[in-house]
């Protein structure tokens, strides 16, 4: 394979190049550097933006960084299911690990905003948990098992699109078989020792989280 110089005429045996096209190799090297570098900022940036939400949500930031402990069980998941698949992260996985980031946080607040509820209403702490877990097992597993369904077909698509749709599927699905179990089964011991409210002594002003 030969270089030729921009304005040199064409040697024995090549054909002339057609007027106005040129490779440009350099493009072809910043573009993925340039999509890696976009998926680095829009990660970040979700995650804040999703724990100012739960901030207001619960008005507690404790809360709030118990919720956002589904984040890593879901990157377990996703990036375990990429190299499974022999897939890397690109734009669309970027894509998937934000629509797995929405749902997991979703199955958080499912669950401890109920169990934060019975509290209020009085139950003790263990009783609490325990009847949160139970009373949300359904809605948290019918949320993930309806999504990785729906996503199914994606996981095997063949063709034009499937470049786009199969590393965005694969993120999806197995973020959350992690994040669900996990937010069913150490979720509710981390709210246990770390998110729940102290006793307070009678005709003492609640104190602020």
């Amino acid at each position: 394979m030969g270089v030729r110089v921009r304005g040199q005429a064409p040697g024995p045996g090549e054909r002339p190049a057609a007027r106005g096209i040129l490779p440009d190799l350099g493009r072809t090297v910043r573009e993925p550097a340039a999509r890696h570098a976009a998926a680095g900022i829009i990660l970040p940036a979700t995650i804040g933006f999703i724990l100012l939400l739960l901030y207001l949500t619960f008005g507690s930031i404790r809360l709030a960084l118990l919720v956002l402990t589904n984040l890593p069980f879901a990157l377990i998941g996703g990036v375990a299911s990429l190299y499974i698949s022999g897939l890397y992260l690109s734009v669309p996985a970027s894509v998937g690990f934000i629509a797995l980031f929405g749902i997991a946080v979703l199955n958080g607040i499912v669950l401890l905003s109920y169990i934060t509820q019975l509290r209020e209403e009085g139950r003790p702490l263990r009783e609490a948990v325990l009847q949160g877990c139970a009373n949300r097992l359904r809605p948290v597993l019918m949320t993930a098992v309806i999504t990785i369904f729906s996503l199914v077909p994606l996981l095997f698509a063949q063709g034009p699109g499937s470049e786009i749709q199969r590393p965005l599927a694969v993120v999806v699905v197995g973020g959350l078989v992690t994040s669900t179990l996990l937010t069913l089964l150490v979720l509710p011991a981390l709210y246990e020792r770390f998110g729940s409210r102290p006793e307070r002594p009678e005709g003492t002003s609640p104190a602020s989280l």
